[in-house]
Parts: structure tokens; C-alpha cells; sequence
């Protein structure tokens, strides 16, 4: 069997986690198996469902312990487990590489780099190193992976783009689960108490780059046209209380609903009639390809990759127009927009996460043969 490293902050429910499990769900566990280095001493969401699939949680201090306490910590657990033949770190910047490092001095002979994002907020040294190991990347990692052309650009530099190292991996979903179905919408909403209004939703973590304050300000402002609305928010994050505060602020309390922290997104999708995604900046987002698989229309920031567009449910919206802009186009949406099931868009696209789960169980067989 080979065992796979799998090397993040936390197994938390966001979308490279997701897309992970996906992953993890779909392979052939008789062959390969994934561990976990994970980065916090707290328990995650995903973490009950990896140990029941056979795989290892390994916590490690991050780097707010010091530097040197996560470089030592590495060391030992390289000298102690010398089976892993390949390690795969997601990343949304190169600001911390030193899983990749440290296996490279260990002669791990697989050492994947997986960008996730076009951007990430954080300090001047933190940009200063991510720009650093950019140039250096070459010398730590032997294959390049990346969920999205933008993706691509924030994370590599054209030696990597042009070498047969890189990759492009769709953020694939499992397509079935969210085809649209008229009889379980109906079912969502009415345990919702959604009735007959009209559902502006979103699922994403509650913080910056989701950019959920401009979104209440565009639901805000679509209620003065339209007050038989409700605003669905998916997600939980640091920014929690400021938005809870925004939305009271704005008197907004018996219109929007928080859900938190969700395992049921295929059934919350059904219950919306609008998806809204104004972010900051993404590497390719998971939900937008589960909302385009179940019909919805989607109205997203021009920050998103056009790779996203798989079906014609989008509309881009440039994020420095006026609001108006932005309710403009939802009311396009609802002059013209039929929901119905576009399933078959996700697959053609090659986004199903059984193809994906595949091509990527190849990989790691072939490299790890061919490594031994």
C-alpha cells in the first residue's frame, strides 16, 4: 500500500478540505491511503471520518510556538516514519514550505506542491518570503499542482508552468448528491420556514476574502425592491461576530439566517434561488461548481477564474461596480433562469470527483513505482 502525506494547516470544513476528502473518499484505499499533517493541537471537522478511513491525524506546533519548535518537531517525525515516499502540501501561498524542506532533506522522493488560491492576505514578510521561494520553489518540490490558471500565476513562475511537472487538478465534487430535485427543495424550505421567499445564498468561511460585508450590503439594498427575502449564509469564521454586528446594525436580524458550520450543503443549495460570491480573491471555488451542478444561478466577482464557468449559470460582475449593478443582474437572472439539473455539465467538464479521484490515484501509483 502506499501511504500518501497529506500536509495542511487544519482538516477543517473550507474547500481544499473538501476537495480532499473528496478525494479521499473515492480512492482505492486497498492501494493508497492518506495521512494528515496537520498544524493545530485542535480537533477538526474532518477528523472522526480520516480515522475511520484508515488514515493517521500527525499534529505539529505551527510557527507561532517559534521557528525552531516546528523545524525540530518536523525533523523527528521524518526520522521516525521513513515509509512516506510522497508528500502533498496545499498551500494559498509559498510563505511557509518547510514540510517540503525538511522532506527533501530526508530523501521523500514525491514532493508535491498544490496552489489553492490567487492570493493571500498577510504581512510584508510573509509576502516578501512568499515572492522568495517563488523563485526558489524548483529546488524543494518535484511536481506542481494547481486548482486554477490564477492559481497557477500567484504560486509558480514560468520555469514551473512550462515544465511537465505541472498540473492543473479540478476541484471536483460528487456530482449525484447535488443534481437538483424539485421534491427535495420543497422539503428544505418548508423545514427552513422558507415558504414562498425568495433565498439569496452563500456558502463560504466567514472571512475576508469571501468578502461577506459587501454581500449583506448588496442583500441590504435588493430588500428595499424586494422584503419578501431571506439572506442564507453557510459557513463559520473569525469574522463572525462583525458580520453578526453589520447585520444588526442594518436591522437585518429576521432576514438573514447564519447557519454555521454545515454538512449538508447539497440540501442547502437546493433550498436557494441565487447564489452570490463576491470575493476578494479565490483559487477555484468548490461551491461554485456544486451550485452550478444543481442549477442554481450564480452571480460571482470578476476576482473568480473564468474556469469556474462550466455551465451558462454565471454572470461576472466586476467587483468595483455600484451595487446596482449587482441587483440588476439577480433580476436578469429571474426574468430568464429555469433551475433544472446541469449535472451532466460537471461530468463533461471533467469536475466529477470519481474522474478525478482516478487520475490522481495514476499518479501517485506511477510515481511511487516509479520512485521505488
Amino acid at each position: 500500500m502506499i501511504k500518501v502525506l497529506h500536509c495542511v494547516n487544519g482538516m477543517n470544513r473550507g474547500g481544499l478540505e473538501t476537495f480532499i476528502m473528496n478525494v479521499y473518499r473515492n480512492i482505492d484505499r486497498s492501494k493508497i491511503q492518506f495521512d494528515f499533517l496537520v498544524h493545530t493541537d485542535k480537533k477538526c471537522d474532518f477528523d472522526d471520518e480520516i480515522i475511520a478511513l484508515g488514515g493517521k491525524i500527525i499534529k505539529i506546533p505551527t510557527r507561532k510556538y517559534g521557528f525552531l519548535a516546528n523545524r525540530k518537531v518536523l525533523e523527528e517525525f521524518f526520522n521516525e516514519y521513513k515509509d512516506y515516499k510522497i508528500i502533498h502540501q496545499h498551500l494559498s501561498s509559498l510563505s511557509y514550505i518547510v514540510p517540503l524542506k525538511t522532506a527533501k532533506r530526508h530523501s521523500v522522493p514525491v514532493r508535491i506542491v498544490h496552489s489553492h488560491s490567487t492570493r493571500e492576505g498577510g504581512s510584508f514578510l510573509h509576502n516578501f518570503i512568499h515572492k522568495w521561494n517563488r523563485v526558489f520553489i524548483n529546488s524543494y518540490a518535484t511536481h506542481y499542482f494547481s486548482c486554477s490558471d490564477l492559481a497557477s500565476k500567484w504560486m509558480f513562475n514560468k520555469q514551473v508552468l512550462n515544465s511537465n511537472s505541472y498540473r492543473i487538478i479540478n476541484n471536483g465534487i460528487q456530482t449525484s448528491i447535488f443534481s437538483f430535485n424539485k421534491e427535495k427543495r420543497n422539503m428544505v424550505r418548508d423545514n427552513l420556514g422558507l415558504d414562498e421567499k425568495f433565498v439569496v445564498g452563500h456558502v463560504g468561511r466567514l472571512t475576508y476574502p469571501k468578502n461577506h460585508e459587501f454581500l449583506i450590503d448588496i442583500f441590504n439594498e435588493y430588500l428595499k425592491t424586494e422584503p419578501n427575502s431571506v439572506l442564507l449564509l453557510v459557513g463559520d469564521g473569525e469574522l463572525r461576530s462583525q458580520i453578526e454586528k453589520k447585520i444588526k446594525d442594518l436591522n437585518l436580524e429576521n432576514k438573514v439566517i447564519l447557519t454555521g458550520k454545515r454538512d449538508d450543503i447539497s440540501e442547502l443549495l437546493q433550498a436557494m434561488d441565487v447564489f452570490i460570491f463576491p470575493s476578494h480573491f479565490e483559487g477555484l471555488p468548490v461551491t461554485l461548481v456544486e451550485a452550478q451542478a444543481s442549477g442554481l444561478p450564480c452571480i460571482v466577482s470578476d476576482n473568480v477564474t473564468k474556469q469556474v464557468k462550466i455551465t451558462d449559470n454565471i454572470a461576472y460582475v466586476k467587483l468595483d461596480n455600484t451595487i446596482s449593478t449587482w441587483i440588476e443582474t439577480i433580476f436578469e437572472f429571474k426574468k430568464r433562469h429555469i433551475r433544472r439539473d446541469r449535472s451532466e455539465y460537471i461530468i463533461k467538464a471533467r469536475f466529477d470527483i470519481e474522474t478525478i479521484a482516478q487520475d490522481l490515484q495514476d499518479f501517485y501509483l506511477n510515481c511511487s513505482h516509479s520512485k521505488m
